[in-house]
């Protein structure tokens, strides 16, 4: 019954995106129509993605035209995620069509990219390889967007990126913490839970990479314990700012480490160690233990009476 309507159903549905819908509705049509594929025929589908790709292209930068393109970007995150690699041919395209958009988004367009980016990692799987290194670059730039939304989308970008990007947890594990801690400064609730699963994530695979992935492929040095917790207490203690920053902080006796970094990093050990699971807590409990003991009791950590009082909670 769907195939015999599926045409007029797809006509409908792709004329309800230049109708300015609203965030529920654009989500409503973005999983309608990618459901309405995976069940119907898939002859029609590519017409579909080069009419999203010609409403992004758009040079109609009005504040109403604003809807229909974010309209777009939302379907073809739904349409990679459902279809995932019957859509493969075409997924360099809309990558590098939506990595040249988000230069010149506004905050709302930022976010919806960063999250049909996700979907489109999570369809392709392993194939979408040659587009990490660059989804990577607009990724990290938006962990520390002035936008809530955004550090939250590229968070969730940068979780399913690293489940196939083997270089996020080996040679640019260090940077994707600084960066990390970066995202924590000024943030709210929402912003520090995402950040902290990716961070908890990423320092977890490195010490312990998942069997089926690229690293058991290629010889990479895996990432010993210790390193991945001077990790997170670097962070804690210095934060987001660089050597010099940090130094003159201390120089003049004030905290450089605010009190949404801290947080953010003790829920990103939360996230560490329950990735890693139970039996590694068992195995590891009298090494995690002594870390934090020193980690709370460090004088850099203890500034102040209240950032004592925030660190023994």
């Amino acid at each position: 019954d769907i195939k015999e309507k599926q045409k007029k159903l797809v006509e409908q549905l792709t004329t309800l995106i230049n109708s300015t819908p609203g965030p529920p509705t654009r989500r409503l049509i973005a999983k309608n129509l990618a459901v309405l594929y995976s069940i119907g025929d898939t002859f029609s589908v590519y017409q579909i993605v080069d009419k999203c790709h010609e409403i992004i292209r758009s040079k109609d930068d009005s504040p109403s035209y604003l809807p229909t393109k974010l309209s777009a970007v939302a379907c073809l995150g739904s349409l990679y995620s459902q279809l995932g690699r019957i859509l493969g041919n075409n997924f360099t395209d809309t990558v590098g069509n939506l990595l040249r958009t988000i230069k010149h988004a506004e905050s709302q367009g930022r976010s919806e990219i960063m999250l049909t980016l996700q979907k489109i990692l999570r369809g392709q799987g392993a194939s979408a390889a040659p587009c990490h290194r660059d989804i990577y670059k607009a990724a990290r730039s938006c962990l520390t967007d002035r936008s809530m939304s955004v550090r939250c989308a590229a968070a969730k970008c940068l979780l399913e990126l690293q489940n196939e990007a083997v270089f996020m947890w080996t040679t640019e594990l260090e940077n994707v913490a600084t960066v990390c801690f970066k995202a924590f400064e000024g943030s709210t609730y929402d912003v520090r839970v995402a950040v902290s699963r990716l961070l908890g994530t990423v320092l977890a695979t490195a010490v312990m990479p998942k069997q089926n992935s690229a690293s058991s492929r290629v010889n990479i040095r895996q990432t010993c314990l210790q390193e991945a917790l001077d990790h997170l207490a670097t962070g804690f203690i210095r934060g987001g700012s660089g050597f010099l920053r940090a130094s003159g902080d201390m120089l003049k006796g004030t905290s450089s480490v605010s009190r949404d970094v801290r947080v953010g990093v003790t829920q990103a050990y939360i996230a560490f160690v329950s990735t890693l699971g139970g039996p590694w807590l068992e195995r590891n409990f009298c090494t995690l233990l002594e870390h934090i003991l020193e980690l709370v009791s460090h004088p850099k950590a203890t500034q102040t009476q209240m950032d004592a009082v925030l660190c023994r909670r």
